[in-house]
């Protein structure tokens, strides 16, 4: 009797093992299938706040590069007429203050500060009484930076004018490119403060100029000005390009990220480069890219 409650018709019976397969199936595909979800395709937050100040760090180390300049070697005495509202850090390292008060004074100024007296020059953090009366007879504060309360001022009918501020270099006069400052450069007709700044900034970053025809580069300035300027003493900086991260070789203006990139993989798979003659090998440096660059180069 059993038995007729376990006979299955053949219809039945297949149906029975369709619905066995079919349950092995899907065993089968659950086990198979991997229990992790898919791969985030976004970031983790925290990751992107990393990446915001991993740019952000390098974006001030540039910019603090290309502001600032002090030299590895002690420069050349020159006691000259300076401004401390306009010269840059190497006109105040030349008149022999120490790169660190040079510093000062442009952090100062960067905060807005202003010398409106040559007295208040001697406020400056750091700088000595020795150094201040040595410096003294050749600080000129132009006429606007002047207090404007200035008593003399006030009461005169007249306003006095800086003869300096309005003097121009008659032709064929020409000073030294690797030494002018921005008071010297707008004194030459057709350059303004604008023009000026340009060109110190781009010096800076170069490391100096070895030819007067590098004011093209960058601040694409008119051939006909070339006259005015000669080149004394070439390139006073040189980078090492073995010890010098990506970073801060493409800050250099004749270094881009390709060319970057091929020495950082040249040093790491054959060791420290020692003349440019090895990066003639590479596609990414012609005859002409090292030619500009060897003044600027050590190794």
């Amino acid at each position: 009797m059993w038995k007729d409650f376990f006979y299955f018709s053949k219809t039945e019976r297949a149906g029975f093992y369709l619905l066995v397969a079919l349950i092995l199936v899907a065993l089968t595909v659950y086990w198979l299938l991997p229990d992790n979800p898919s791969p985030r395709t976004t970031k983790h937050p925290d990751e992107s706040v990393y990446e915001q100040f991993i740019s952000s760090v390098h974006k001030r180390e540039k910019e603090r590069n290309q502001n600032y300049y002090f030299p590895d070697k002690e420069e050349k005495i020159e006691l000259k007429a300076f401004d401390p509202n306009t010269a840059d850090s190497l006109t105040f390292v030349r008149l022999g203050l120490p790169s660190f008060i040079a510093r000062n004074i442009l952090r100062y100024r960067s905060k807005g500060g202003k010398f409106q007296t040559r007295e208040s020059f001697a406020r400056i953090y750091g700088l000595s009484t020795e150094q201040y009366k040595k410096l003294l007879p050749y600080i000129t504060i132009g006429d606007e930076f002047l207090k404007k309360n200035d008593s003399i001022r006030a009461i005169s009918p007249l306003t006095v004018r800086d003869s300096l501020k309005y003097f121009k270099y008659p032709e064929g006069t020409v000073i030294c490119l690797n030494e002018a400052d921005t008071t010297e450069l707008k004194k030459i007709p057709g350059i303004g403060i604008g023009t000026a700044k340009q060109i110190i900034a781009y010096r800076q970053k170069l490391g100096g100029f070895y030819k007067v025809g590098q004011l093209q580069d960058n601040a694409r300035l008119p051939t006909e000005l070339n006259k005015w300027f000669i080149i004394k003493n070439g390139p006073f900086h040189r980078i090492n390009i073995n010890r010098l991260n990506i970073d801060r070789l493409i800050n250099h203006p004749y270094i881009n990220f390709y060319q970057a990139k091929v020495i950082i993989e040249h040093r790491k798979k054959k060791g420290a480069i020692k003349n440019l003659k090895e990066l003639s090998l590479y596609e990414e440096f012609t005859s002409k890219d090292l030619e500009r660059l060897t003044p600027y180069i050590c190794f």
